[in-house]
């Protein structure tokens, strides 16, 4: 993760979207491309998409831009040790208020039990992070076992594209600029076979969001 995203993740604009969540904020390019982040989702509670995902877990997880920790507080419930990490401290804070295990990291930082996570989580379009998907992939390779589960949402076309972005408020920037990637299924396998991963699932739920999971190769 490069400084100009891990400054504009923890902007002011987007922390205090954690606490205002109906505040409309989204990922914008030079282009005219965007993508909304869905902040009043991903602040409220789990969702039927999402307890797929949660349904798939196994071993400890660790959620990787785990925002404002509704799939952290929804693992703990279900008496799984989860742990999420985001590089936005009032993230941070709020998923720790809500009762579950976080701290204020990136992805690329040195992380706790290297090596040893049974499931890695890139949900909300956190496959994006960096801006360089085989990197992450590679990344998190490391980060679980050796039968370790990678669960990701992707795009729900076959897309591959890499971005330079801002978030804005509206129509206004209220970030610098940093890379974002947006990949679809097919995309995301064709990069994972060459980081030590194989497709195990993919599948698509109600309300047409899309999710694959990969399964770290021996």
């Amino acid at each position: 993760m490069t400084a100009h995203e891990h400054r504009a993740w923890s902007s002011s604009s987007y922390a205090q979207a954690m606490h205002t969540p109906q505040r409309t904020l989204s990922l914008r390019d030079a282009e005219g491309w965007h993508f909304p982040l869905d902040l009043e989702r991903w602040c409220g509670r789990v969702d039927e998409a999402d307890r797929t995902v949660l349904r798939r877990c196994t071993g400890r997880v660790l959620d990787i831009g785990c925002g404002a920790g509704r799939l952290v507080e929804a693992l703990t419930g279900r008496g799984r040790q989860v742990l999420g990490i985001d590089v936005c401290p009032s993230a941070v804070i709020t998923t720790v208020c809500r009762g579950g295990s976080a701290m204020s990291r990136s992805v690329f930082d040195a992380l706790p039990d290297e090596g040893g996570w049974g499931t890695a989580l890139l949900i909300d379009g956190n496959i994006g992070i960096g801006g360089d998907p085989r990197r992450l992939l590679r990344r998190v390779r490391a980060l679980v076992h050796r039968e370790g589960l990678l669960l990701v949402e992707v795009a729900a076309t076959d897309v591959d594209e890499r971005r330079r972005v801002r978030i804005h408020a509206g129509q206004w920037p209220v970030s610098t600029v940093f890379p974002w990637a947006v990949v679809g299924a097919a995309a995301l396998n064709r990069q994972a076979a060459s980081e030590g991963w194989t497709e195990a699932e993919r599948w698509t739920s109600t309300g047409g969001r899309h999710f694959v999971a990969l399964r770290a190769c021996r």
